[in-house]
């Protein structure tokens, strides 16, 4: 009978942190004491139960938050509920799209208008993960006009807010968008338009993001101390909100390549500290969303920075199993990519270069790409080839072509 996956996640946990069973359940039994003030089951017959979860033949309900945070991360993420291979778009509250462009032409604009519009922009956003930058960016600087002219007409108050606050989420979309595709510049004035929006009705989550953008493109253009500073600042302003959770981790990232474990684990336990104060999302398709399944995304480039290879595999081999569906279909090709990276960064280590040549090729012909992301994991292989003396090896000059095309295209 094959084991169910949490168990073998349980099973490769331990083994990744390097850990007995005893070794676990000890610290299992800290962790609950801490949290709850209570003393734990006796060691030993939590450890028959340990043993039961790692068999699979127990599912451990009221132990299961306790097993995340022993592991760094939250029972959404590690015992996730039963969801369909692929989420479906939502409907577009009832109208097509040429019927809800004749209401934006009116010269009122009802409620059940801009609730279309907000749907639209989240249909938007959730095509992010599918749709190609140059495609996504056009849609959206197309609603971004829409949502202009619907501002200079009768509107109520409460709709100009909203309006001003899905302008502001649908430009940062397309600045997303402009910075996959290369045009930094770009994605910084359009990331500052959305952070001015946000502003203009506080709407934190849109600030939020703007700062997590800020960090993000200071971090794949090497400025790890201004990511750091961004990251800080957004979340000073955020607050308790999912985007606190990416601010947190573009801050381990950063730490990471600076080389400092202890700061990668102080942040990473501020993000996972406010993801798992938060409500599962409605649509954890849409970019700006927080899916915990993507809490192994943020460790996975984290351990891998500090050398945590171990963890940082079983990582990368997580985020393929939820970025995969079942018939075989990419469905986070983005995260597909740099986690295959990771596995040709930790196969660069462990002497394997025809696989990691093998593994960095396919990220870099991904269907969908970020590439200033991309690149800047891609650099990681070329880096850990050099290092090994194949840096005029055949092989990794024909990988440094391909990134380097990339990089340029």
């Amino acid at each position: 009978m094959e084991r169910p996956h949490w168990a073998e996640r349980i099973r490769r946990e331990r083994q990744a942190h390097g850990w007995s069973q005893p070794a676990a359940v000890a610290n299992l039994r800290a962790i609950y004491a801490r949290e709850t003030g209570k003393e734990a089951t006796g060691p030993e017959s939590l450890l028959r139960q340990w043993k039961a979860w790692e068999a699979g033949t127990n599912k451990p309900t009221h132990w299961a938050p306790y097993i995340a945070q022993v592991f760094g991360t939250v029972a959404s993420e590690m015992f996730p509920p039963d969801r369909a291979a692929d989420s479906l778009l939502i409907s577009e509250a009832g109208m097509d799209t040429a019927e809800l462009v004749a209401r934006l032409q009116r010269s009122s604009i009802s409620d059940d208008t801009v609730y279309a519009v907000r749907v639209k922009v989240e249909q938007l956003c959730t095509a992010y993960r599918l749709t190609g930058p140059s495609e996504l960016r056009a849609e959206g600087h197309a609603w971004l006009r829409r949502i202009d002219a619907m501002l200079h007409q009768s509107v109520t108050f409460a709709q100009h807010r909203e309006l001003l606050s899905l302008g502001g989420r649908l430009a940062l979309l397309v600045g997303c968008v402009e910075n996959d595709a290369g045009d930094q510049v770009a994605a910084e004035t359009t990331r500052a338009y959305a952070l001015r929006l946000g502003a203009d009705v506080d709407d934190r989550d849109v600030m939020g993001w703007s700062y997590e953008m800020t960090a993000w493109f200071a971090l794949t253009s090497g400025d790890l101390h201004r990511a750091i500073a961004a990251s800080r600042e957004g979340i000073k302003v955020a607050g308790e909100r999912g985007v606190s959770v990416q601010l947190a981790a573009q801050a381990a990232k950063a730490w990471s390549r600076l080389g400092n474990r202890h700061e990668v684990e102080v942040a990473l336990e501020r993000g996972r500290t406010v993801l798992d104060s938060l409500e599962p999302p409605a649509n954890p398709d849409d970019h700006f969303a927080i899916d915990p399944s993507k809490w192994v995304f943020y460790e996975m480039d984290a351990q891998r920075n500090v050398g945590n290879n171990d963890r940082a595999r079983l990582y990368a081999e997580e985020v393929l199993r939820a970025g995969i569906s079942p018939s075989g279909e990419e469905r986070s090709p983005m995260r597909n990519a740099e986690a295959r990276l990771t596995l040709a960064v930790i196969a660069a280590r462990d002497g394997a270069v025809d696989d990691a040549v093998e593994l960095g090729t396919a990220a870099l012909t991904a269907p969908r790409v970020s590439v200033p992301s991309l690149t800047m994991v891609g650099r990681e292989l070329t880096r850990e080839l050099a290092s090994a003396g194949l840096a005029e090896d055949p092989r990794t000059r024909e990988y440094d072509h391909a990134l380097t095309s990339l990089a340029s295209a």
